[in-house]
């Protein structure tokens, strides 16, 4: 049964977007290149599960999420397809995974080791991660890999069918750390080809370097912040190489407008103050529901017209300075098209001082998700 949405603020989620992205990335990509769309993070905060099926939908042939319950919240949605989970998990939810078909990221031999003590009905399928600059997770020396080979050579429970690594500066206009790592990758490739003569499917390109070098990817691309139609970088986004639409956008409604004289205050602290009569809407959403207060002074759109936020955003609440009266009901768009203007996720990121990753993820689930498909 569909929840019921009785405050006047929600995400809505362009599935059609979704699809574009996805289909223009194929086109770039060869024939022997496929896309893994990327769902951690609740789907960058638009909805793992809706996301996920779209993107099935749409050409990509996998998934990915960062935790063992985000992919498990894919299989009780009935979602089938292969689900690769990209962080470390404890050795005992292995026998969770393997139970589930879910294949997950290993990089130790102690884990290999701490595995193979458990029983499993269903072999577990698995994924190497090679540190080759990242500094987060991975083996990063021949060494550790001969280790890995020989541990994986002693259970047939264990299956490998993967091994992966993950760019530092693929979005960025020096490339010099970006073509270290290839070389890094590749020398490790050479020995791995020597120790291990089944196939696996190889994965090093995100957003950034499939967008940029697309020829250049191995079996699977994951396509993550450009699926959901946002640049990775600034100079990816100028480079054009690739046309996005953004899929997320963000809408309140008025439920309370006033004419305050001059002098009057606005907000907590009284930080804002009229400096003649002055009209303010009022918009049900705050820092309670990932609209930070340092959106202070950023802008909104009514009727295709940009108006700022006045006073200091409240956990539920946020003020506008207005040019008249309006209606109580009236559409506010925080993020997205109202006519003729267009407030981008880049724009409040930018406000913010952070990436557009960080803004689709902040708006939590508060604010309920509304899917369209046009």
């Amino acid at each position: 049964m569909d929840k019921k949405i009785y405050r006047d603020t929600w995400v809505e989620v362009d599935l059609g977007a979704i699809e574009h992205n996805i289909k223009q990335m194929k086109r770039k990509l060869s024939n022997n290149s496929h896309v893994m769309a990327v769902v951690k993070a609740d789907g960058y905060g638009h909805g793992s599960v809706q996301i996920a099926k779209k993107a099935l939908e749409s050409g990509a042939t996998y998934i990915a999420v960062a935790l063992l319950e985000e992919a498990l919240v894919l299989r009780d949605a009935s979602i089938e397809a292969p689900i690769l989970v990209l962080n470390w998990i404890p050795p005992e939810a292995a026998v969770v995974a393997a139970e589930n078909n879910i294949t997950v990221t290993f990089f130790q031999e102690k884990w290999l080791q701490q595995v193979s003590e458990y029983n499993f009905k269903n072999k577990l399928m698995v994924h190497m991660k090679w540190d080759t600059g990242m500094g987060r997770v991975g083996i990063r020396t021949e060494s550790e890999l001969r280790g890995l080979v020989y541990e994986l050579n002693k259970n047939n429970n264990i299956h490998l069918t993967g091994l992966y690594t993950h760019f530092a500066t693929a979005d960025e206009m020096d490339l010099a750390y970006y073509n270290e790592q290839n070389r890094r990758f590749e020398k490790l490739l050479h020995v791995f080809e020597q120790l291990w003569k089944e196939s696996v499917d190889i994965h090093t390109g995100n957003s950034a370097a499939s967008i940029r070098f697309p020829k250049e990817m191995y079996q699977y691309v994951r396509f993550g912040i450009s699926m959901y139609g946002l640049y990775p970088s600034s100079e990816v986004k100028k480079e054009k190489l690739i046309d996005l639409k953004q899929a997320l956008s963000l809408h309140s409604r008025l439920v309370h407008v006033k004419e305050i004289g001059e002098g009057e205050a606005v907000g907590y602290g009284a930080e804002f103050k009229t400096n003649k009569s002055e009209w303010i809407g009022t918009i049900p959403i705050g820092y309670g529901d990932g609209w930070p207060r340092k959106l202070q002074g950023a802008d909104v759109l009514i009727e295709g017209k940009r108006f700022p936020v006045v006073g200091r955003i409240c956990m539920d609440q946020t003020m506008i300075q207005l040019d008249q009266a309006y209606p109580i009901g009236t559409k506010v768009t925080l993020i997205g098209r109202q006519e003729d203007d267009f407030i981008e996720t880049d724009e409040i990121a930018h406000h913010l001082d952070t990436i557009n990753y960080e803004v689709v993820c902040m708006i939590n689930n508060r604010v309920p998700r509304v899917y369209k498909e046009n």
